[in-house]
């Protein structure tokens, strides 16, 4: 019978790959190539939600999610770590799932599992919020980037067509308020990667009808999806580059926290060698150091959250270099 329950939970909480296809979702679709692609990129993510979903342990998904070609298993580790969050607040759950999901092979798609939690985060109640909301002080936010994304790309006519950004969002409870918009808005800008179909000139055209203020981060969001998630050619690449103009800095900043995830989880792959070197002017790996060797150690000082000191500190780098 254990088997029977935890076979018709993956079918009860796993949604339909149908949700994923372009065409149902409204997405652009700029050729048969990088509609495939960021097809089979939904697809994994639900595989990884899927085998979350049915496992007895983390260890049985992670057996799983191993065999998920290396292009594609961080997104199948971003999905698992949305089905063990959701596992964890549903009521009567024992939870944990997610601290030994980070405790084993989850660790090093750190990054990636704290997005998905931000999914789980859309899909749930704000009850629930706090029995799987990340403690971490700096990498907490990502969650908010990954809520970001969904909404963008579940509700795309409210938040990418009409522009719609929430007020007062209620996570973290002791804020800062203000800075919750600022990641929203990352999210937001990845989503953007997915919606404009992998499309530069469509993604340069979609963030200026946003207001000025907010294109920072959008492009942030672009530059990491567009690097981590692949779908556009070098010069493809390059058009993005010189069409973001002031906001080069932050479109690095998010090629860099990119490549330390894929480099981190041992996942690099030849287009993030790509990005990067048209983004960051580096290597993949070159990028990830930056990336790495600038997060706050320990406490920050003043009001500005640890994970935004973090992202100036990246994007000044590329300002000192003479890259932007």
């Amino acid at each position: 019978m254990t088997s029977v329950w935890r076979g018709l939970r993956r079918r009860i909480l796993t949604p339909s790959t149908s949700a994923t296809r372009l065409d149902v979702r409204g997405f652009h679709e700029k050729d048969a190539a990088s509609k495939e692609l960021l097809e089979k990129i939904g697809s994994t993510f639900l595989t990884g939600f899927a085998h979350a979903a049915q496992a007895r342990t983390a260890d049985e998904a992670e057996s799983e999610l191993e065999r998920i070609p290396v292009r594609f298993r961080g997104f199948a580790y971003e999905g698992a770590a949305m089905g063990f969050a959701i596992r964890d607040a549903l009521p009567l759950s024992r939870g944990g799932n997610i601290p030994r999901f980070l405790a084993g092979a989850g660790g090093a798609h750190v990054y990636m599992a704290y997005v998905g939690i931000g999914w789980a985060m859309a899909r749930l109640p704000r009850a629930r919020w706090s029995r799987i909301a990340p403690t971490d002080p700096v990498l907490r936010w990502l969650a908010l980037d990954g809520y970001g994304f969904h909404q963008a790309y579940f509700h795309t006519g409210r938040y990418v067509h009409q522009r719609y950004r929430p007020e007062r969002f209620p996570w973290p409870v002791e804020g800062p308020r203000w800075y919750a918009d600022r990641v929203l808005d990352q999210g937001v800008g990845r989503a953007l990667w997915f919606v404009c179909g992998t499309a530069p000139a469509l993604v340069v055209r979609t963030i200026e009808t946003f207001p000025r203020h907010r294109w920072p981060d959008l492009y942030s969001g672009a530059g990491l999806a567009a690097t981590y998630a692949g779908g556009a050619d070098e010069s493809e690449l390059r058009s993005l580059w010189d069409a973001a103009g002031d906001c080069r800095p932050q479109l690095a900043q998010g090629a860099a926290f990119a490549a330390a995830a894929r480099l981190r989880a041992g996942l690099v792959v030849p287009h993030n060698e790509v990005a990067t070197r048209v983004f960051c002017g580096m290597s993949t790996a070159e990028a990830a150091r930056c990336s790495d060797g600038n997060r706050p150690e320990g406490p920050v000082r003043g009001d500005v959250p640890g994970y935004e000191v973090w992202r100036r500190r990246v994007a000044h780098e590329f300002v000192s270099i003479g890259r932007c």
